[in-house]
């Protein structure tokens, strides 16, 4: 798919999308203590090596009941002993009786039921009355009932969140196989950005790219490096010369359309990567590079390449950079797009474009509302949008259409 840098070789955001998860190689992995592994991706399965729960318990305060025959209401049993949770006990309970037992605690042998403490009357210190009838096998917990032996806990590629860590835990899990993180380095272009008051002037502009982008790999849990480049060959050949050797992403903004100062598409080609596509069929993001370049080691570096408008830059991180990372940790597949319903008409053009909504729900059904003020060049909107909603090229959408998004 090299190659495609003419004006008919645009390519959609649907082909765009694919080429990088099937282009893209998960990462080596490495093993690293459960309590360490909070929003990491699993690159192996884990089976349960126990069962769950690993024998049986009683699920109530209570006594075990042993009787070979129906409960019936002022039923007597003899009061032998008691278990708490934690302990272990080799007695059998005959039949005509009871062993105080509290939650958690381990089935003694020969029980055939447990009766909550709320039924029951303690007549003396050796009897007790069960005060309603009783069903068999009441309160309960099997061994196993929740997790055989065997049976597969968290599947390769799964994101551990609180509740699956929790649950391997509960499994006895201790050490995990994730994918390690991706090395990654932002390079800002632009000899017009100023960092501070200070260095403001005419023809200058205030950096929003580098904030948004540390930010937004905050919010992934991910470490990166951002270097700002001056808008000369040499100075981009030097940078991306050491950054292809030392990481696994190198993601890119502005220069990479066809202007006099835009030198990432050729610095990048003079460097060994391999063109894998470049320009998308969409709005804003229109010139946007991928390319690859294999290491001797045999791992490779991927260049994404975004423009420097900080509207098509807040685009490319939530549906491109998001899916070359996941693609990086295991992960295959492209993204989750929601489905809702336009609250007014829309009119596309040529491109598919991505729009900054506010999307909310009304008697149950989620609509989006647009916002003003969505040209590349403007941010303004992402205070109030909470989601991007996709219009197909060449459309009219009327107001009650439905449409694909992504939330925020």
């Amino acid at each position: 798919m090299s190659g495609c840098g003419a004006e008919t070789g645009l390519i959609s955001v649907d082909q765009a999308l694919a080429t990088i998860v099937d282009r893209v190689h998960a990462l080596a992995s490495e093993s690293i203590p459960l309590q360490q592994a909070l929003y990491r991706y699993l690159a192996t399965d884990i089976h349960s090596e126990i069962d769950l729960p690993l024998f049986s318990q009683s699920a109530v305060d209570g006594y075990a009941i042993c009787s070979n025959e129906p409960i019936l209401e002022n039923s007597k049993f003899e009061l032998v002993g008691e278990i708490r949770a934690g302990q272990d006990t080799n007695l059998t309970l005959n039949h005509g009786q009871a062993l105080r037992i509290f939650t958690g605690a381990k089935i003694p042998e020969g029980t055939t039921t447990v009766a909550r403490q709320e039924i029951v009357t303690q007549l003396n210190s050796i009897q007790i009355q069960i005060n309603i009838p009783l069903e068999i096998h009441a309160d309960i917990r099997d061994a196993g009932e929740e997790l055989g032996r065997g049976q597969l806990l968290a599947n390769q590629g799964q994101h551990l969140s609180v509740g699956a860590i929790a649950t391997l835990a509960m499994a006895g899990v201790q050490q995990v196989e994730v994918y390690q993180f991706p090395k990654i380095a932002v390079v800002i272009t632009g000899d017009e950005v100023a960092k501070t008051l200070d260095d403001f002037s005419a023809g200058k502009i205030f950096d929003a790219n580098a904030p948004l982008i540390q930010a937004w790999f905050e919010q992934q849990q991910q470490n990166v490096n951002i270097y700002h480049v001056e808008d000369t060959e040499l100075a981009l050949q030097q940078l991306i010369q050491r950054l292809k050797q030392e990481c696994d992403v190198i993601l890119t903004t502005g220069g990479v359309s066809v202007g006099d100062y835009d030198f990432v598409r050729p610095v990048a080609l003079e460097q060994g990567f391999q063109q894998i596509f470049w320009k998308v069929k969409q709005k804003p993001g229109k010139p946007m590079l991928f390319a690859e370049y294999q290491r001797a080691s045999g791992d490779a570096c991927y260049l994404l390449g975004l423009p420097g408008n900080p509207a098509a830059v807040f685009v490319g991180m939530q549906i491109y950079t998001a899916t070359l990372l996941h693609a990086l940790q295991g992960q295959t597949q492209l993204p989750n797009w929601f489905s809702a319903t336009l609250k007014q008409s829309i009119k596309s053009d040529s491109r598919e474009r991505f729009l900054r909504m506010f999307a909310h729900f009304e008697q149950g059904q989620l609509w989006v509302e647009n916002l003003s003020k969505q040209q590349s060049h403007m941010l303004s909107n992402l205070m109030h949008a909470n989601c991007l909603i996709r219009i197909p090229e060449n459309q009219v959408l009327s107001a009650g259409s439905t449409v694909q998004g992504l939330f925020l």
